[in-house]
């Protein structure tokens, strides 16, 4: 009569090779599985619209508002004058400066030459105008940005910007001349 053996502990068993049943890489795939077909996770082949260089403007973008976002954290955790009394302040507030000039400026490229590439069409015009929305909600970022480096610059533009809203009628909501307002908003 022979002794069944003992399970060698070098073997691995299949289950375990293929992470099993009850991981959360095996529910994570079976997820990811259910929205995008198997051998289209990683395509090897770009579609025809995206052959194009206007989307490394588009790519740039991103990255610069990454750039802009991690500038404007530390700025904040530093507090509202710290940009101009210390030096590592100084350079966050450059760094925060440059990356949204380059964050403008390759804004509008991309969201042109897809306008001028007629990038709309074919169930691709919310895909358009998410970007147009997301330029003009910046353009309210960077107004409201502009009028927290409490600079002389930054003084009189809000108390043109006071009068212009006044005017409108929305001055009483909006109050520009709110450092902490404008902090907020921004």
């Amino acid at each position: 009569m022979s002794r069944p053996s003992t399970p060698d502990p070098s073997v691995v068993s299949e289950p375990a090779v293929r992470g099993g049943r009850d991981t959360w890489t095996a529910a994570l795939t079976r997820w990811v599985e259910g929205l995008v077909p198997k051998g289209q996770w990683l395509p090897d082949r770009q579609p025809v619209y995206v052959a194009s260089w206007i989307y490394v403007f588009g790519v740039a973008c991103l990255a610069s508002l990454v750039v802009i976002i991690v500038s404007g954290l530390v700025l904040t955790l530093g507090g509202v004058t710290w940009w101009h009394s210390s030096t590592v302040g100084h350079f966050f507030n450059s760094v925060h400066l440059w990356s949204v000039e380059l964050f403008f400026a390759t804004m509008v490229i991309h969201l042109w030459g897809k306008f001028f590439m007629a990038s709309w069409r074919g169930n691709r015009g919310l895909t358009w105008a998410t970007g147009a929305f997301a330029f003009f909600g910046s353009l309210g970022t960077a107004f409201t940005g502009y009028l927290i480096q409490t600079n002389f610059d930054s003084q009189w533009i809000s108390t043109q910007a006071k009068d212009g809203l006044n005017a409108a009628g929305i001055g009483a909501y909006f109050n520009v001349m709110n450092l902490g307002q404008m902090v907020l908003w921004h």
